[in-house]
């Protein structure tokens, strides 16, 4: 080593520093910042710098959610050209951060090794930030993609190509029994990028799924935020042959076994409260978080199944996300059976025994709050996985009922509550999300194989070299 090198790294400790890539848009951020603080505690002796944008950043490390002092956040460009108009589309903003990302981290990392004086010795990044991969190739270490939504739906991006090959012209009835522990799923529930419509062109983002089964190979280990007991043997049989180590790490938007409710007089939503005074197993709780909103008509429809229903709901709904489409005077009429609030403590009124049946969108992090409280779903999917994720909880799990033709509507919406809240079939679907709690729960227990995983990855990350 010459004078030069050897004065240059005597500027720079030997402390681990991992590096973590945040893919900024809808509930992503979450789970892989709760993985971090988790492994925070778990390996003390590292550093983590946290990239994000700046609006991801703010929530997850406001003041009243300090985190470890080994997690160090720093923003990144959103890749937005200055004085440029978004138009409607959710991609057009996926694809601007993608365009702008391996430049914007590297130029964010060098920050992070200059004022920490700890060289990066590791990359966590969510699956979907793929341009991370080059950064790590680039510093030499190993690189840890995170996948957040339900692990059927990353099979599906290794086998791309043969879907398009064999599922271009299908109807959306036609099964995936050609893919691993696919069987039940249809060519409708897929990722509408997934097959291409007509003349339609590869988005960025499109195109970054569709690498996927080429990339993640790559990777040091590969972890997912689910259970290996919920997939279908041959769906883990199958990743396990393609990803090495393939690390099932639970539910990280939860704590298991939950803990206690808080008491209801905490609850400045008065949400708890308000539940306290219903029946057991009887409120219809309807939320869809903060990404979507249901097409006017359907905001109706659900509206009027509601009020007609006669059951009680606790609807979590506000000026952004549809409340100025609910029918005339329904606020008013429902004023005594409904309760309506801009945001709900979801997790605890899950948990509350008042609430009967779950209304959602079937983003992952809702269907395992509900399933973790043995909640009953009615979902109407949106886009992205949510197809795959409501098929998994009417016909693998049957923990619940996906809305008939795809779509909210005003009789469907009564068939579907009569059954979950009337009907032998709702206790069933109860049991049944039951039985999957005690299971995650076996999983994450001492000898559990979602803790002896987690305990892997602390080694992988830990023993990453310098």
């Amino acid at each position: 080593m010459d004078m030069v090198s050897s004065l240059e790294n005597n500027n720079y400790n030997n402390k681990k520093h991992v590096a973590v890539f945040c893919f900024p848009f809808g509930s992503h951020p979450f789970p892989l910042y709760n993985l971090i603080l988790k492994l925070s505690h778990a390996a003390p002796h590292l550093t983590f710098s946290f990239f994000g944008t700046e609006n991801t950043n703010k929530p997850l490390f406001s003041k009243q959610n300090i985190p470890n002092h080994n997690i160090i956040p720093y923003s990144v460009d959103d890749g937005i050209p200055e004085g440029h108009i978004l138009g409607n589309h959710p991609v057009e903003r996926i694809d601007f951060f993608l365009q702008a990302c391996q430049y914007s981290l590297q130029k964010a990392i060098d920050l992070a090794v200059e004022e920490t004086k700890q060289k990066i010795t590791c990359i966590i990044a969510d699956a979907f930030v793929t341009p991370s991969l080059a950064v790590a190739q680039n510093l030499n270490v190993p690189w840890v993609p995170v996948w957040a939504p339900f692990s059927c739906s990353l099979a599906v991006h290794f086998y791309t190509d043969l879907i398009r090959e064999k599922c271009a012209d299908s109807d959306s009835h036609r099964t995936l029994d050609f893919i691993p522990g696919l069987s039940k799923m249809l060519v409708g529930d897929l990722p509408e990028d997934v097959i291409l419509k007509g003349e339609e062109e590869e988005t960025l983002f499109s195109k970054t799924l569709a690498s996927l089964g080429r990339v993640l190979p790559q990777a040091e280990a590969v972890v997912l935020n689910f259970f290996e007991e919920l997939d279908p043997p041959l769906l883990v049989q199958d990743m396990r042959s393609k990803l090495k180590p393939y690390l099932y790490v639970g539910f990280l938007t939860l704590s298991l076994p939950l803990p206690p409710l808080p008491s209801s007089e905490s609850d400045e939503t008065g949400c708890l409260s308000w539940l306290d005074e219903k029946s057991v197993r009887s409120v219809v709780y309807v939320g869809f978080g903060t990404v979507v909103t249901p097409p006017p008509h359907e905001i109706v429809a659900l509206a009027e199944a509601l009020e007609e229903s006669g059951f009680p709901f606790l609807w979590s709904i506000n000026e952004d996300h549809g409340k100025g489409l609910l029918p005339k005077g329904f606020l008013e009429r429902t004023s005594l059976q409904g309760k309506f609030v801009p945001w709900a403590p979801q997790t605890q009124v899950l948990g509350h025994e008042s609430v009967g049946v779950f209304v959602t969108h079937c983003g992952c992090n809702s269907v395992f709050e509900s399933i973790s409280n043995g909640v009953p779903m009615i979902c109407r999917p949106f886009f992205g996985d949510h197809g795959m994720t409501g098929r998994t909880v009417e016909d693998i799990w049957e923990v619940g009922v996906r809305t008939e033709g795809g779509v909210f509507t005003k009789n469907g919406l009564l068939k579907s509550l009569n059954q979950i809240l009337v009907q032998e079939e709702g206790k069933r679907m109860r049991e049944n999300a039951l039985k999957l709690t005690r299971t995650v729960e076996d999983a994450i227990g001492p000898q559990g194989k979602t803790s002896q995983d987690f305990k892997t990855l602390v080694e992988v990350v830990s023993n990453s070299k310098c």
